[in-house]
């Protein structure tokens, strides 16, 4: 079951935890969502953030930080890295050095994982694209996380699962989401 752009969604009770992932426009509330639904659960939870850097109202790159408050940047405009999004290098070491153990850690013992996000600049890292993969083959956690709006190969063939729903953000839904979301995960 993969909906593109629902207000509310059916989740079958046939999967032993809910993978969801959700999509959309850069700005329209995907980490606000998961934020939102991390203020109002219950359960242990891991994994990090991607996040907009601004200087001077002008957007200069993006930082990670872990969800036990480790903080790097991912992507900068000063950065000269071999891996380039963009105007942005991107430091492929100190995502996998920060985001890596922080999710193989949530692995092992976290309720619920929380990848935001598995975009263009994360999959540089064939070491995440492996840790994306255990992590959606397993069924003992949670996982909510932001996916990329696009097309690349990877990313489409875990649109594609059916252990896994994929929910459009929009400006209608936003607001809802987070309570729904909420509502599954204390159902299971």
């Amino acid at each position: 079951m993969n909906p593109s752009s629902l207000s509310l969604w059916v989740i079958p009770d046939s999967f032993a935890r809910m993978k969801l992932l959700l999509t959309g426009p850069p700005g329209i509330g995907k980490t606000t969502v998961i934020q939102k639904v991390l203020q109002g659960i219950d359960l242990t939870a891991g994994g990090f953030f991607t996040q907009e850097m601004r200087k001077g109202g002008r957007r200069v790159g993006f930082s990670v930080k872990t969800l036990d408050g480790k903080e790097g940047v991912l992507a900068h405009i000063d950065y000269k890295g071999r891996y380039r999004v963009g105007r942005y290098g991107v430091n492929v070491s100190l995502f996998e050095a920060m985001a890596l153990p922080e999710l193989e850690t949530s692995l092992r013992g976290k309720e619920l994982i929380v990848i935001d996000e598995i975009g263009k600049m994360e999959l540089f890292s064939q070491r995440f694209r492996k840790m994306v993969k255990q992590i959606l083959d397993q069924e003992e956690r949670h996982l909510l996380g932001v996916i990329h709006y696009g097309r690349e190969p990877f990313v489409a063939s875990i649109k594609k699962r059916r252990d896994v729903d994929v929910i459009s953000v929009t400006s209608a839904n936003r607001d809802g989401l987070p309570s729904q979301i909420i509502m599954r995960l204390q159902k299971r």
